[in-house]
């Protein structure tokens, strides 16, 4: 079984390294037989979660269906700017208003229940964002999502790609390379026992 996996950049800011570390990735991807999808937060504008605007307003409609998405998918990659060593507001907003959906099309869901997750970063810095993806583990958890312990960071983002767009860094390619092998054999697996379920 082909498994479904989706890619999200943790930022939508103009000439985002992030973003392009996931534009990347998700053309190394491609050429699997993965079904691919990329998703923009920017295409899926949201307040900042308060549960006084849930029980007022319910869940915004962006979040269905951005959670609509996320729960069609078997993995999910989530390529995560580090803010303050810790996670980015903007991503964190959106798994945090995801994560109160409970109903798709009249059908009880919890959308990220059992989903694969694999992380990745990207930074200026030294240490490629490594501190925000290990504050990632427990929220993911937290929502029943299974992280991979496979991730990877890039350190030194203005120097990590060459003309082309590509990693320049082969240690670097090749940890990426680990990790999409991962979050795609640990996907098909789950894609494969869903399917027998």
């Amino acid at each position: 079984m082909n498994p479904k996996i989706a890619i999200v950049a943790g930022s939508s800011r103009t000439g985002s390294f992030n973003r392009r570390l996931a534009m990347e990735l998700a053309r190394h991807l491609a050429k699997t037989d993965v079904k691919l999808t990329i998703l923009d937060l920017a295409d899926y504008p949201l307040p900042i979660y308060d549960a006084d605007t849930e029980d007022e307003n319910g869940v915004p409609n962006h979040a269905l269906d951005l959670a609509r998405q996320i729960a069609r998918q078997d993995g999910l990659l989530l390529v995560s700017p580090e803010y303050n060593s810790s996670v980015p507001p903007l991503l964190k907003n959106a798994v945090d208003w995801v994560s109160r959906v409970r109903r798709i099309d009249d059908r009880p869901v919890l959308p990220f229940k059992g989903l694969v997750v694999g992380l990745a970063s990207i930074s200026t810095g030294q240490n490629g964002g490594m501190k925000g993806l290990e504050a990632w583990r427990p929220i993911l958890r937290s929502v029943g999502a299974e992280v991979i312990t496979a991730q990877c960071s890039v350190p030194r983002a203005r120097e990590a790609f060459d003309e082309e767009g590509a990693l320049a860094d082969d240690r670097i390619r090749m940890r990426f390379d680990a990790l999409l092998e991962s979050l795609v054999d640990v996907s098909r697996s789950l894609a494969r026992t869903m399917a027998q379920d």
